[in-house]
């Protein structure tokens, strides 16, 4: 599941419906029904970091890091379910061209744009895959198309299956999403999904009503050769209220013969 999760903002700015008070607990039911095995989360700030590892519990363990030099800022961030996956190493890289500078800036963004990276086995079936967080810039549409030509030369040189989640600030026409899905390394999972679920409808809802005619700015992009056996967009509501300004997008994937990533009996989504 990736989900844009909005940082606190003050409140005296925005209306009642931006409220990290108001929303802290729609998060928390989100993620005790859904529990996925990644969570991939963008916009994350210090405390609503430790807020959010407490909902999920001992099980999760997370790698996430801010996109400033020494870690500071808002953060990008990988939850993962410890009983199902084993962490075999992690980086965090930067969206310019010194990629191992953190906090570095070279496409024309105000602010350092970042990726949360994480090579993954399964414990039950060895499977091993890489997982990729990112944010991408809203301002600058030279930045995404830079980014995301970033993006496709690293994933094109890894040698397990790829999943890259996030708010790439981009809808699906777009030049980034072009240059990231290409169908020889990465696939859009809704686009290829066998089964599409949710609603069909944009990814920015902005705490309204979900609608069709919005742009869909959060993907989950996959190496093609993963089955994506259902995805959607998850427009939950709970007492009217939305959890972010962006919906949750989930996939549930296969990553090999032997694996079956959504066992009879098994949780109505599992990531």
């Amino acid at each position: 599941m990736t989900l844009n999760i909005r940082r606190r903002m003050p409140p005296f700015w925005f209306p009642a419906a931006d409220r990290w008070a108001r929303r802290r607990p729609l998060l928390q039911q989100l993620l005790a029904a859904e529990q996925p095995t990644v969570l991939a989360l963008q916009e994350v700030m210090p405390g609503p970091s430790r807020q959010i590892r407490d909902m999920l519990g001992a099980a999760y363990a997370s790698v996430g890091t801010g996109r400033s030099a020494g870690g500071r800022g808002e953060r990008c961030e990988l939850h993962y379910d410890r009983r199902r996956l084993h962490l075999l190493d992690s980086r965090f890289w930067w969206l310019s061209e010194h990629p191992e500078r953190p906090g570095s800036r070279s496409f024309g963004n105000p602010l350092p744009r970042f990726v949360v990276q994480g090579h993954f086995s399964d414990r039950g079936t060895g499977a091993r895959f890489h997982v990729l967080v990112t944010h991408l810039d809203p301002f600058s549409a030279p930045s995404r198309r830079a980014s995301a030509q970033l993006l496709h030369r690293v994933v094109a040189d890894l040698p397990d299956p790829v999943i890259l989640l996030g708010d790439f600030n981009a809808g699906t026409g777009s030049p980034a999403h072009r240059h990231l899905v290409d169908g020889r390394v990465l696939a859009d999972a809704l686009e290829v999904s066998t089964r599409q679920v949710g609603a069909d409808c944009s990814t920015f809802t902005r705490y309204g009503s979900p609608t069709s005619t919005g742009p869909r700015l959060d993907w989950i992009l996959v190496s093609p050769g993963l089955q994506v056996e259902s995805a959607g967009v998850n427009a939950l509501r709970l007492g009217g209220a939305a959890v972010s300004d962006h919906e949750p997008v989930h996939a549930v994937l296969n990553l090999g013969p032997k694996h079956s990533a959504h066992p009879e009996g098994g949780p109505s989504w599992k990531r």
